[in-house]
């Protein structure tokens, strides 16, 4: 394990406007500095960068986080690999030790856990190797790549290989290939299937194989194709250490600058569809990995762009694989994002027509795909009659789940006002009906410039981010009752267990961000949107009226709190202690 006194004295080392600048230019704006933000697509610097705590936030996409996160995103390197490259930058040398701390924080990778992943993927190469040699000795493979338009220069560049028919032609070059050993590498990387009588065989036979890469570029899965028919047509690498279908988009890897180069990722179905696509010049297309489109898939394209295509074919298929992938993005859209839905031909597929029209007539077809918005009621509405009232009843009651899972206020407003047009209720109607939060059309009033958080632990969390030292004056007693803000409460209550375990930390107020810490703990969200917001914080805010103020507004809450607790008793009940207590909160 990689110390955390060790990785605090390598970001005291490293400045992260050093870091960032050698990949993104950055402009000076104030105390801090901004840029286009490299993890989405922007005209307008989003991304800001804060050379005394040492952090990195946009407020587009909302990435955030240390030098070391940057190389971790930005980069595409696991923990490990991002804290080796900044110490080999200021000539330090990166020591191992046992674990030092487990109270839900983030803890480095065990090297037992990288060194099996390193064999893995070490498995994965050399895999990937035997098939692309398989292919240049296969006459019907190579024949079915031509018939499907591929060049040898693409099959390459997606470095496409041949698993030959056979049940263990992997034997070749695996030495250890009837290992009996529980974790066996080629068992563990979804390569061979091991049988209940314990005959072992190649997953992936006859089958035309394109690697799968993650967002590092290192090969965690295959997706093989069978050369003519047969079922499935299509299989996928099982669930393995390394790969999550889930989360992984086939070519988002290497299709990253081609993305935010074109403002644009196209999503479609199918491997061929995505390297078909690129040969004719569309090198911005990824593909799901034999499953729906999922919030994480969302999650990480609406990283790379605002504009996010989804590419289907027109048939029965297509549209309910539009309507998954619709409603696994409700909840991940942002305003100023755009989701649209575009249906090819009837008998067309991205691979067929890119073939037949070529990349500009398949670019035209954009501006006819559907935005979100549009495609949710148009689909809504064709299955209901709304020239009748119960057809209208019908329509709301079928958007209230959706319209709940939408975060995006403008967004939300105007799912709702295009609603009330269809339904014939107003606005004002439906949210009393729907039951959800008024929505305002009306400009907000101007804010204070320096608004209170919407919770005392919020304000906590800011204060302890931007200074660990007031821990030391921190009631305890306060983060042990019970709250209506339970999940803020238990953030504060780990950030302040990790600058107890790590007292130096409390001590130099000048320490960088500790977000880096928390990269894999459950509170990380909520640890980063509060540090983000005392982005604007410099030497002129009073710390101490910060910290007062919060603390007198959690004592008022929690004196609320207990006397609603109290008065839900009869004053006959009241213990003698419980008696004062009541007087006492009465009175102040």
């Amino acid at each position: 394990m990689i110390p955390q006194s060790f990785i605090q004295d390598l970001l005291n080392r490293v400045d992260i406007v050093d870091v960032i600048e050698r990949h993104v230019p950055l402009k000076k704006a104030g105390a801090n500095y901004s840029a286009c933000c490299p993890f989405h697509s922007e005209k307008t610097p989003s991304f800001t960068v804060s050379s005394t705590k040492q952090f990195y936030h946009c407020f587009g996409c909302g990435v955030h986080g240390s030098a070391i996160g940057f190389m971790m995103e930005y980069g595409g390197m696991n923990f490990i690999e991002a804290v080796n490259d900044l110490a080999a930058r200021v000539g330090m040398q990166v020591p191992v030790q046992q674990p030092e701390f487990r109270h839900g924080m983030a803890e480095s990778v065990g090297q037992k856990t990288e060194n099996s992943s390193q064999d893995l993927f070490e498995v994965m190469n050399t895999a990937t190797r035997f098939y692309r040699e398989q292919l240049k000795h296969s006459v019907n493979a190579i024949a079915y790549l031509k018939k499907r338009g591929l060049t040898g220069e693409t099959s390459a560049r997606f470095a496409i290989g041949y698993a030959p028919a056979g049940w263990q032609n992997l034997a070749a070059v695996f030495p250890a290939y009837q290992s009996k050993e529980p974790a066996d590498p080629l068992v563990e990387a979804g390569l061979v299937i091991e049988s209940d009588d314990g005959k072992r065989y190649d997953r992936f036979r006859d089958r035309i194989m394109f690697p799968i890469l993650n967002q590092r570029g290192m090969i965690v899965g295959f997706g093989g194709r069978v050369l003519e028919q047969g079922e499935p047509k299509y299989l996928n690498s099982p669930e393995t250490p390394l790969f999550e279908k889930g989360h992984e988009l086939y070519n988002l890897f290497s299709a990253r600058k081609a993305i935010r180069e074109a403002g644009r990722v196209v999503v479609v179905e199918g491997y061929m569809d995505v390297v078909a696509l690129s040969q004719h010049g569309v090198d911005y297309a990824v593909a799901a990995l034999g499953t729906a489109t999922t919030p994480y898939h969302v999650q990480k394209l609406l990283r790379q762009t605002d504009n996010v295509v989804f590419c289907f074919d027109g048939d029965n298929a297509g549209r309910k694989a539009a309507w998954r992938a619709l409603e696994n993005s409700l909840a991940q859209l942002v305003d100023g994002k755009s989701l649209s839905f575009l249906f090819l031909p009837e008998g067309e597929d991205p691979d067929s027509y890119v073939r037949k029209f070529g990349k500009e007539a398949f670019e035209g077809l954009f501006g006819q795909a559907l935005p979100l918005s549009v495609f949710l009621f148009k689909e809504l509405t064709a299955r209901t009659d709304l020239q009748t009232s119960e057809g209208r009843a019908r329509l709301v009651q079928e958007v209230k789940p959706l319209l709940a899972l939408v975060t995006a206020p403008t967004l939300a407003l105007m799912l709702l006002k295009r609603l009330a047009e269809l339904s014939g209720a107003s606005q004002g109607e439906l949210e009393d009906l729907l039951q959800i939060r008024r929505i305002s059309s009306s400009p907000s009033r101007a804010r204070a410039p320096r608004p209170q958080p919407a919770s005392p632990y919020r304000w906590l969390m800011q204060i302890l981010l931007h200074d660990p030292g007031y821990v030391r004056k921190l009631d305890r007693e306060l983060l042990v009752r019970r709250s209506e803000y339970a999940e803020e409460m238990a953030a504060v209550v780990a950030l302040v267990e990790f600058i107890d375990t790590y007292p130096h930390i409390a001590e130099n107020a000048a320490i960088p961000s500790i977000i880096t810490y928390f990269h894999d703990s459950p509170h990380r969200v909520l640890l980063e949107k509060a540090e983000s917001e005392t982005l604007a914080w410099d030497d002129t805010i009073d710390l101490e009226a910060e910290f007062s103020g919060a603390l007198a507004r959690l004592r008022e809450i929690q004196r609320k709190q207990r006397m609603t607790e109290l008065h839900s008793r009869s004053l006959s009940a009241f213990t003698p202690e419980e008696r004062q207590e009541y007087q006492r909160l009465m009175a102040s």
